[in-house]
């Protein structure tokens, strides 16, 4: 998830899947859900999102590139699927790398592509980086706000802290932004089902649905752009 700032103290913790996610104190917000941060990331955005789309080549944007964990997981279904992936991320305050090698998502999700979870937060920023075969990851550091945002995307993970953990993430101006640069019948989703974040998210023209969420969230929100 985007951070509200880079200088704040993050805790490690073990979530109920026995994956980690990141606390953080200040704001009393979590990364990723205490029910399964790995179970969490691949129900909302795996398989919400990505096996929504039966396209063979697709553009993802990510809003809050975080712990790398939804990157992490497209990279992997993309190898198993076999279909090209160009992955955007934007992200404001990247982690520390000792923070990164603490996590265990490279050991527990998939035995020995430890190198290529941490291949995904060496890659250079604001450059395009192949790392796989059907895996290739363009990192924006910037705020999802004001920076530039690729054209014809098919795909956006929504990923940012919590609507009142971060208010300024979740704006209509964002939702108008991203339906404009996504394709048709292109899909987003996130965690999150608030009333007003769907409401803003029809506003700007999408077809919104109330989904069963992952464990511990009784529902999430999908939105086509039709």
């Amino acid at each position: 998830m985007q951070n509200a700032t880079n200088h704040i103290k993050r805790e490690l913790q073990l979530t109920a899947d026995g994956s980690h996610t990141l606390f953080i104190p200040e704001m009393d917000e979590h990364y990723h859900s205490v029910n399964g941060a790995v179970q969490e990331s691949r129900h909302v955005f795996i398989e919400a999102g990505l096996h929504h789309l039966e396209r063979k080549e697709i553009v993802v944007l990510e809003i809050g590139f975080g712990t790398g964990l939804n990157a992490f997981l497209t990279l992997l279904d993309a190898e198993v699927h076999q279909r090209k992936i160009h992955y955007y991320s934007v992200e404001l305050y990247p982690l520390d790398m000792d923070v990164i090698e603490s996590l265990n998502y490279g050991e527990m999700i998939c035995a020995g592509r430890k190198d290529v979870f941490q291949a995904l937060h060496q890659a250079e920023w604001n450059v395009a980086v192949q790392v796989t075969d059907f895996f290739g990851l363009h990192k924006i550091q910037g705020d999802s706000n004001t920076c530039a945002l690729p054209d014809r995307i098919d795909l956006v993970y929504f990923d940012a802290f919590a609507p009142d953990k971060q208010p300024e993430m979740w704006n209509q101006e964002i939702f108008n932004r991203l339906y404009a640069r996504m394709t048709g019948g292109g899909v987003l989703t996130t965690y999150c089902a608030k009333g007003v974040v769907r409401r803003m998210m029809k506003e700007a023209g999408y077809s919104v649905e109330r989904i069963p969420g992952p464990p511990g969230k009784r529902e999430m929100l999908r939105a086509i752009k039709l």
